[in-house]
């Protein structure tokens, strides 16, 4: 089972581990990404199968960024922990960021998907060569801004910067803080969160250098190494010092990023100015960031379906079944071998619509299917269709109120909730288990299913098409 810790300045350093040999390219897969925006994306991370999974909360959602393996490490795994997780908590997995190279493997690991790749959230991948040299015709306009401000400024120089309690950079702030024309709260968080940055620079995980002259920074850069790309947090230069910018991004290139591929300067955020600012600078490719949420077989169903056997009818589990249904929920003796005491997850007062409002809210969010089971009319029992994996598979159980037990009736409402599932919902698999101690489940679940292991506790079976 995952457990998830909120990711800070404390323990950023477990994702420094798996992000500093990451071939991903993307600013998601950077410390420093979620650090400055830990107010918006709310990261937490845990380690699984010899991968990084981290979960992010944005707007009350949950996303999970593809997982990142340490050497020997097993994505696969790792997915399928992720999808664990959403079905035991409720959710649905939405995996996002993910970098274009992993999209097909998710495109075939799940039967059902909605994809998008905006372009708004693309980031600006550029050689490093060519931000360190800026040769060429096409870059003559950066060479020109930075021969400018050389000509002004004959005394600049580059300066690597080791700590956030630098005196110039306090002094940068002061500057940078009078200049600052930009009044979006954004852009204000922005600003507070990138001198927070700055303060990070004895951790070590970040590279960062200035522009100085005259014992005057007038542009700082921020970034951080990840694989072979430099993923670049905080640029800011002075508007009174005209070609400072393009020096800085020239100089910082030419320092950092000789051992590197790639500088990846992060998407626009829709910012029409960062968009045009990005696009000078002539990018080698948009990195994209696909976003991934899976979908749920039960998705195309808006109702529970009606089925008929023999001898029974399966169907939704209306008001006028509450005393049956109740009845059934609360018989503790009977319930012990169905494997799940409903006070672990009762909230508030037990009233006489709490089991069929959980069995409604359930089919609602499209995580489960609960069929009243009937006979001549009256509910006698009922089916479950539960724990959808996400990969065209499910887990169904049956229950029997004691005074139609030993009669079959199990085994006939278990097979046509299987058959549904399989040939109607289009599951391609449907699994069960039973304690070993249940010889009538087991007896049940052997006529509709192979038995296909055990443990200490369970019998498991499935059946699949």
């Amino acid at each position: 089972m995952m457990t998830f810790e909120k990711v800070t300045p404390q323990n950023a350093h477990i994702l420094r581990r798996y992000y500093e040999n990451c071939s991903y390219r993307l600013c998601e897969y950077a410390a420093g990404t979620k650090l400055m925006w830990d107010g918006y994306l709310n990261p937490s991370c845990a380690e699984v199968a010899g991968c990084l999974v981290v979960r992010n909360c944005i707007e009350g959602k949950y996303l999970f960024d593809f997982p990142v393996p340490s050497e020997g490490g097993d994505v696969d795994a790792a997915l399928t922990a992720i999808e664990s997780y959403c079905t035991r908590t409720g959710i649905r997995p939405v995996i996002s960021v993910v970098p274009e190279e992993k999209a097909d493997l998710l495109c075939r690991r799940y039967p059902r998907l909605t994809l998008t790749n905006e372009r708004v959230w693309k980031d600006y991948l550029y050689r490093a060569g060519d931000l360190a040299a800026f040769a060429g015709r096409h870059y003559s306009g950066q060479r020109n801004h930075i021969n400018k401000f050389k000509k002004e400024y004959p005394g600049a120089q580059f300066v690597v910067l080791t700590s956030g309690d630098d005196p110039r950079l306090a002094r940068f702030w002061r500057d940078y803080d009078a200049e600052f024309h930009k009044d979006s709260k954004l852009a204000r968080q922005e600003l507070e969160r990138a001198k927070v940055m700055f303060g990070l620079l004895d951790t070590g995980w970040f590279c960062a250098g200035a522009l100085e002259t005259e014992g005057q920074l007038v542009a700082v850069c921020l970034a951080e190494k990840c694989g072979n790309t430099l993923v670049t947090h905080i640029e800011k230069a002075l508007y009174s010092h005209a070609g400072a910018y393009p020096a800085m991004v020239q100089a910082f290139a030419a320092h950092f990023a000789a051992d590197c591929q790639w500088i990846n300067r992060e998407d626009d955020a829709r910012d029409k100015g960062l968009r045009t600012s990005k696009l000078q600078y002539l990018p080698a490719e948009l990195g994209s960031k696909m976003h991934f949420a899976v979908g749920c077989e039960l998705d195309d169903w808006d109702a529970i379906p009606r089925l008929e056997t023999e001898r029974l009818v399966l169907d939704e589990i209306t008001e006028a079944d509450k005393p049956a249904y109740n009845a059934l929920c609360l018989d503790d003796e009977r319930n012990r071998w169905w494997g799940y005491d409903y006070r672990q997850d009762l909230r508030g007062e037990l009233t006489e619509d709490y089991f069929l409002d959980v069995a409604r809210h359930d089919f609602g969010r499209r995580m489960a299917v609960n069929f009243a089971v009937r006979l001549e009319g009256k509910l006698i029992g009922e089916a479950v269709l539960y724990n959808f994996n996400w990969r065209g598979g499910a887990e169904l159980g049956c229950r029997i109120a004691p005074a139609f037990a030993g009669h079959g009736y199990g085994t006939e409402a278990f097979a046509a909730a299987a058959e549904w599932a399989l040939y109607r919902l289009g599951l391609d698999r449907v699994v069960a288990k039973c304690y070993k101690e249940n010889a009538a489940s087991f007896r049940m679940l052997s006529a509709c299913m192979r038995r296909n292991g055990e443990d200490e506790t369970f019998f498991y079976f499935k059946i699949t098409v």
